[in-house]
């Protein structure tokens, strides 16, 4: 039987990447399981348009505030869903394409486990760009649960 023992849930703090959450909140207290709870700033931010471009120092600082907002909305996402529950969870935000740093992630941290929802944010982007749940389970070298 498999027991999983390090599970790794990439969130986009989508009501999709709650439900992933809760999954692999059930699967870790019942194998004794430590969670990595991880969101992916998508470096993909255009930093210019059709006739201006936004200065680096202003970019840079919207970046810092953006790792900054979303390390405590992963404190409160992980307090809220482990309340009263005994399963370890610790969180980390990264830049990056998201499904090649959830890879790498997997790689390095040794997961032998993803849960990751089905779907996240949607509209033209996710339509130009593919599913990072597709890319994930595509590329991961471990077990890959996908919650819809």
């Amino acid at each position: 039987m498999f027991t999983p023992k390090r599970i790794l849930v990439p969130t986009d703090f989508s009501s999709f990447s709650d439900k992933a959450l809760k999954k692999a909140v059930d699967i870790a207290e019942e194998k004794g399981a430590k969670i990595y709870l991880l969101h992916v700033i998508d470096e993909r931010f255009q930093q210019c348009g059709a006739d201006y471009c936004i200065d680096t120092s202003l970019l840079q600082q919207v970046e810092r505030e953006a790792v900054k907002t979303s390390r405590e909305r992963l404190a409160k996402q992980a307090a809220a869903v482990t309340a009263g529950r005994k399963v370890e969870v610790v969180y980390d935000v990264q830049m990056g394409y998201p499904s090649e740093v959830i890879i790498d992630e997997q790689r390095k941290k040794k997961i032998d486990l993803i849960v990751i929802a089905s779907q996240g944010k949607k509209g033209l982007k996710k339509l130009l760009l593919g599913s990072v749940a597709e890319r994930v389970v595509r590329g991961a070298k471990c077990s890959v649960i996908v919650v819809k």
